[in-house]
């Protein structure tokens, strides 16, 4: 996401806030080595921060899945991002980093050596133009194969693998599917379709993190009435819906507008999750 910021960029590590891009690890430092780093990612926009606090219950429930020590809580976390928010503009899309690593320890982590930062910076939210999505040959592993319960570093070459072979066949993004054959989420957010009026998307099951914005858009359209299914479904579905779509904190609620080869309108399902969602989180004002 690095080269999608613009603008500002604040760090707090170690009791200090620090402009822009600070070298926090060495080559010594377990995460870049051994891969211990967990994060979470949230968003500021228009003077809120829907669902902050879940993002960071999240990231120490990943620490701790990674054996690390939790140096700060999460209403102290939510506090510390607060802080790097009221260093903007009021209003501005900004992207909300926690994190935690281990510096030391050899395969497994040292928790002692636990480091943590916050990171905010600039991050417009993308316009919900639509994307073009495929199939792709690479699966996501369930949690006998990868520490899946966790946000972690350690699971993106894996998803920029997926975007990198579905890039060169000309699509925007890619559907990964788990062990078994069923769809999992795309690479980068979850991913849900409509067909005849009602709302269905993969159900959790250790292969992919239940995403905050997934979980509040699934409550949102059942308190407005519209049934959402959550259960294993196929590839084939997804080629069959009236329309395709994805949940996520970087882009919220977006509508997906090529699946292979079949071109698709934004649909009012998608409308209404976008809608509900932006009422919801703009109540926090």
């Amino acid at each position: 996401m690095a080269k999608e910021t613009t603008g500002t960029a604040w760090t707090w590590f170690k009791g200090e806030w620090h402009m822009g891009n600070p070298q926090l690890m060495g080559p010594m430092t377990h995460a870049p080595w051994l891969g211990s780093c967990v994060f979470d990612g949230a968003r500021a926009f228009a003077g809120v921060a829907p669902d902050l606090d879940l993002h960071c219950q999240r990231i120490v429930r990943s620490a701790e899945s990674f054996g690390l020590k939790v140096l700060k809580n999460a209403g102290e976390i939510e506090e510390l991002i607060r802080e790097g928010i009221a260093k903007f503009p009021k209003g501005a899309e900004l992207y909300l980093r926690p994190m935690f690593w281990a510096e030391d320890g050899f395969v497994d982590v040292d928790p002692e050596s636990t480091q943590f930062s916050v990171s905010v910076y600039d991050a417009p939210l993308p316009k919900p133009t639509g994307f073009s999505v495929t199939c792709s040959p690479f699966r996501r592993p369930s949690y006998e194969y990868a520490p899946t319960d966790a946000k972690a570093a350690c699971h993106y070459p894996n998803s920029a693998r997926a975007i990198r072979e579905a890039k060169s066949r000309g699509f925007d993004n890619a559907v990964m599917l788990d062990a078994l054959g069923h769809v999992a989420e795309l690479s980068t957010a979850n991913i849900w379709f409509a067909k005849d009026g009602e709302a269905h998307t993969p159900i959790p099951n250790g292969t992919f993190l239940n995403g905050v914005t997934r979980q509040r858009v699934v409550k949102l359209l059942r308190d407005a009435g519209i049934k959402v299914h959550e259960r294993s479904i196929r590839w084939s579905e997804f080629l069959e819906a009236d329309e395709v779509f994805s949940t996520g904190n970087w882009a919220k609620v977006a509508p997906i507008t090529r699946v292979e080869q079949k071109n698709l309108q934004p649909g009012p399902i998608m409308q209404k999750a976008r809608e509900l969602y932006w009422d919801y989180a703009l109540k926090g004002r």
